[in-house]
């Protein structure tokens, strides 16, 4: 598959997409919106660290849960201004796609994506959002986006799948872009990620994970 090409998805239970080309699910078969909230949104010490003007950058946007799972919390803290997201995807999945994935979580904000908005999502503002969704291999385009982040959302798919989005170069990237006193979370607990992630400038730990997973990934930029 071609970068930038849309992503092929298999429907589990109907609404619950599976990446054909990573055979992997994008989000948690048991509960996915309960999986953003422990792993991303705690794991980043969110909302609690939520001000006017927070930044998060993600890897891997998939289908937008965990920007719509930020941005619920963002609301509901009341703290004012912009929240800015950031996420870098290669294979986008289509809108349509997207919307039928997230008809699980009817409580999420629906106002994102009710108005027109293109077919592969990129840019989109709202009276206290921006996102940004940039297309292509993060090894390429993380390297010259200018921006930082308060907090990273690491969530490609499986490093077993997906090797290339949790390359030690590419740890080093997101450290490079984050903001002072800067954290991040994910999902994995695997070992090699843990030091590319240490190696590159976190103060890592393992942390309990969700569901059935023991383990998860959290750190501070030192």
């Amino acid at each position: 598959m071609t970068e930038g090409q849309t992503e092929a998805v298999d429907w589990r239970d109907g609404d619950v997409p599976v990446s054909t080309l990573f055979d992997d699910p994008y989000y948690s078969l048991e509960d996915g919106l309960a999986e953003t909230r422990h792993v991303f949104l705690a794991g980043n010490d969110l909302p609690a660290r939520f001000a006017p003007g927070f930044r998060v950058a993600e890897l891997g946007f998939g289908t937008g849960l965990n920007f719509l799972t930020a941005l619920d919390a963002f609301r509901r803290a009341a703290v004012g201004g912009i929240l800015h997201f950031t996420s870098f995807e290669a294979f986008p999945m289509p809108v349509e796609q997207m919307k039928k994935a997230l008809s699980r979580f009817p409580d999420l904000p629906a106002d994102v994506l009710a108005g027109p908005v293109s077919a592969r999502l990129e840019q989109v503002r709202g009276a206290d959002f921006e996102l940004c969704v940039i297309h292509g291999d993060a090894r390429r385009t993380l390297p010259l986006w200018p921006g930082r982040a308060d907090s990273w959302f690491l969530d490609g798919f499986s490093p077993a799948k997906n090797p290339e989005l949790w390359e030690p170069g590419l740890m080093a990237e997101v450290a490079r872009h984050t903001a002072k006193d800067g954290s991040f979370a994910t999902y994995t607990a695997a070992g090699h990620v843990r030091r590319a992630l240490s190696d590159a400038g976190f103060e890592v730990a393992r942390v309990p994970g969700f569901g059935r997973k023991r383990h998860m990934t959290v750190g501070r930029l030192r």
